[in-house]
């Protein structure tokens, strides 16, 4: 095959066939294809999208790359849960030891953050001694042995998304619904699971921004992972607003410790377990959508989960009853009266990053005690100095104007559903 001519006719909108796919994927896993083709590649599906076919086959052969998770020939059903990421989504801390509690084991692979959306391995790393960098083999013996893991995905697991999305940053074809798809899905499917629940955010805390685009990348991932055999679902959440009301990598520790000790924020607790009852569902470990979801709530209220999440936390090297670092704050107050009609949920994740909460390049170190506290949702009522945030930040006086900014007070305002739609199942 030629590079060149594949490049060409996917420029043109042709179907690329699967072996040309394979062609392509092999070549950049062993450098045999420049980048520069690739890149090239890249952003002809970028401007003429893919077939569900070429998607699916891209997918495969993104994963094919590297190893897979292998597991025993038992009657343990593997489960995990991605979501596209927003500010303070924190809910995959409370759902891994809920969903283990509730019988399955758990091989969650996450991330870390960049942009404006925090990642929960650096949330994570806010314990003291926690490991976020397992290797296979502790994958393996951790995930059987206390039911879930939380850790980065090795070297080994899908390798050619490693490179592909290195040029898909550069090249500002990122956004690439087909790309998006393939990534996620090669990197969760390694994990060789039965069945996977995803959360796919919409909003101005999110990578999309409008529920037409979350839609369609949902269908695409459920698609995709049915296709490949793994009983996919997912839920439409809204990210106009943060999750919770913390915001930053202590805090956000802080808050999902008492969403697994029966506290915590309703919104958090609620998409906690609408997570868990879908895998229930999809599963047929459940066919009541209320008896499931009243089992989560009672594994969450009654300590369970919290003491798999302590056991969880020691096996990965980590105290968890070490006191987190946490800055000192000060309050935000609101400029005038009236109703809180919106929350730039981009601008406050920005603000954390300037403080240091986050990072705009991989490379960048995290401070994990900085952040924020909303204390208000859209659709409260606040009087003139009310306070409506909380920032903690050693320098938190610089940064108490652009935090007001960002919680826009009206004199109407409509209340938003947290989760919005179902798709799968």
């Amino acid at each position: 095959m030629i590079p060149a001519e594949i490049i060409a006719r996917k420029r043109d909108g042709a179907e690329l066939s699967d072996k040309e796919i394979a062609f392509f994927v092999t070549g950049l896993t062993d450098e045999t294809i420049p980048e520069y083709q690739t890149a090239a590649l890249a952003m002809a599906i970028y401007h003429h999208g893919m077939t569900e076919r070429e998607t699916g086959t891209l997918t495969q052969q993104m994963l094919e790359s590297g190893t897979t998770l292998q597991w025993p020939n038992d009657q343990h059903v593997r489960i995990d849960k991605h979501s596209t990421g927003g500010v303070g989504d924190k809910t995959s801390i409370p759902l891994a030891p809920l969903l283990a509690c509730l019988g399955f084991q758990v091989p969650m692979l996450s991330g870390r953050g960049l942009g404006a959306t925090g990642g929960t391995l650096d949330k994570l790393e806010s314990i003291p001694g926690f490991r976020a960098d397992l290797s296979l083999d502790e994958i393996h013996r951790l995930t059987q042995d206390v039911g879930c893991v939380i850790t980065g995905a090795s070297k080994e697991l899908a390798p050619a998304d490693r490179k592909l999305y290195a040029l898909r940053d550069v090249t500002a074809t990122v956004s690439s619904i087909p790309l998006i798809t393939a990534s996620i899905m090669s990197k969760k499917l390694a994990e060789t699971l039965d069945a996977l629940v995803l959360d796919v955010k919409f909003g101005s805390g999110a990578f999309m921004k409008t529920r037409q685009q979350a839609t369609q990348l949902a269908r695409s991932l459920v698609r995709t992972g049915n296709r490949m055999g793994v009983t996919t679902t997912a839920l439409l959440t809204d990210m106009n607003q943060p999750l919770g009301r913390m915001c930053g990598n202590a805090l956000e520790i802080r808050e999902s410790i008492a969403v697994m000790k029966g506290e915590g924020p309703q919104d958090v607790r609620l998409l906690t377990i609408e997570l868990a009852v879908e895998i229930l569902l999809s599963t047929g470990t459940e066919s009541n959508r209320n008896a499931a979801a009243q089992n989560a709530a009672r594994l969450l209220d009654n300590g369970t989960v919290f003491e798999k999440y302590c056991q969880m936390v020691r096996a990965q090297g980590g105290d968890p009853d070490a006191e987190l670092r946490i800055a000192r704050c000060s309050e935000v107050t609101a400029a005038r009266s009236g109703i809180v009609s919106e929350i730039d949920t981009e601008q406050l994740g920005a603000s954390i990053i300037w403080m240091g909460g986050g990072r705009v390049q991989m490379t960048d170190q995290i401070d994990h005690a900085v952040g924020l506290e909303i204390l208000v949702r859209v659709g409260d009522v606040v009087q003139t100095a009310q306070p409506i945030a909380k920032v903690y930040c050693e320098d938190s006086e610089a940064y108490a104007f652009p935090i007001q900014e960002a919680i826009t007070v009206s004199d109407e305002a409509e209340r938003l559903p947290l989760i919005v739609d179902k798709i799968g199942g």
